[in-house]
């Protein structure tokens, strides 16, 4: 484990992921928060910006200036739109500067699937060297990773519901259906009708159906860990709350099997994970159970009947589904503990 303190740049530090990086990385012991950029509110303070943090990050927000930043940087997290971001990642990666992009330009591997979702690739050569960075699936790929893609909020809940299941190819994946639930913060701070408090307040409705781009991403994540692509129904909600996701899905067993037997599966398969917390039978879990926190918690119901298994895991979209994750990866990637600077934070009781 390294003593040195990561030098680290938040890019895109004003929407509400780059807030939660700064809200997250000011208190971790083993990073110095170097350079904070916003295109908006350059030259104003961070803290000026949002009050909250006065006298803790009182950081001038610059513009993005890779050539000056990669002087004294170890490390750059991404919170800029698609394309964009693609665009910054090879200029950094060309100073020999690390990247979490917390864009989706780097989730997909194939180019094809990118461009059919979010059009053309800017840097499609750099698919091959980014790691899709999902910690609980793939630990040992992270320790030696120059780009990180950290995945989206959505698949970070349905993948961590269903993986054990298909891991260990339990499940048909012909029946997978993934019916998610979201705060209004995993719109982003931009303004937009759909988000607006008389748009939302009141209100829940399902959204993106069909065609949210998320979809591409659980498809290939399930194809990883079974070596077939599946057939998936994913459907995504917005609910009038400020942040979490629940996400409930649906799997049609292969063979008869007791909710014991799943158990034990999802206990060994997630033995090793810091951030997953496996419910007993008949509790289930809800958002504010994992509210500010990097919990991912998960609960099933078997229906021995059918051998039709229900599985609800709840995130904060914010914190396991973005920011939260990224400081994960990060402290792979520098062989720093995992769980350093995200055990401050606390669910509410």
């Amino acid at each position: 484990m390294t003593s040195k303190q990561v030098s680290i740049a938040v890019i895109g530090a004003t929407g509400y992921t780059g807030v939660e990086l700064v809200r997250l990385l000011q208190e971790h012991p083993q990073v110095k928060i170097t350079h904070l950029t916003s295109e908006s509110f350059a030259g104003k303070k961070f803290s000026e910006c949002f009050p909250a943090f006065s006298g803790r990050v009182d950081t001038t927000l610059s513009p993005l200036d890779v050539d000056k930043m990669a002087k004294d940087l170890d490390l750059a997290f991404l919170c800029v739109p698609h394309q964009e971001a693609a665009k910054t990642v090879k200029l950094f990666l060309d100073k020999k500067v690390k990247v979490i992009d917390l864009s989706a330009d780097f989730r997909l591997n194939d180019v094809k699937t990118y461009e059919a979702w979010y059009g053309p690739h800017p840097h499609p050569e750099l698919l091959e060297k980014a790691i899709y960075g999902m910690p609980e699936l793939q630990l040992s790929n992270l320790k030696n990773a120059e780009l990180i893609a950290n995945p989206g909020c959505y698949p970070t809940a349905c993948l961590l519901a269903i993986a054990p299941l298909a891991h260990h190819k339990l499940i048909h994946l012909d029946s997978l259906i993934f019916d998610a639930k979201s705060g209004v913060s995993g719109a982003g701070r931009k303004l937009a009708l759909g988000s607006h408090f008389c748009e939302v307040n009141e209100n829940f409705k399902a959204y993106g159906i069909g065609k949210h781009r998320h979809t591409p991403e659980i498809n290939q994540g399930i194809k990883k860990l079974t070596g077939q692509l599946p057939s998936i129904t994913f459907t995504p909600h917005l609910v009038p709350m400020t942040r979490g996701i629940l996400a409930t899905v649906y799997a049609q067993l292969k063979s008869s099997s007791t909710h014991q037997d799943l158990l034990k599966i999802y206990q060994d398969y997630y033995q090793k994970a810091s951030f997953v917390r496996l419910r007993p039978e008949g509790n289930f879990p809800e958002t504010r159970e994992v509210r500010n926190s990097n919990f991912c918690d998960i609960g099933f119901h078997l229906d021995t009947q059918n051998q039709r298994l229900t599985v609800v895991s709840a995130i904060d979209n914010l914190i396991k589904g973005a920011s939260g994750q990224a400081i994960q990866n990060m402290n792979l990637m520098f062989g720093l503990e995992e769980t350093c600077g995200l055990l401050q934070t606390s669910p509410i009781p």
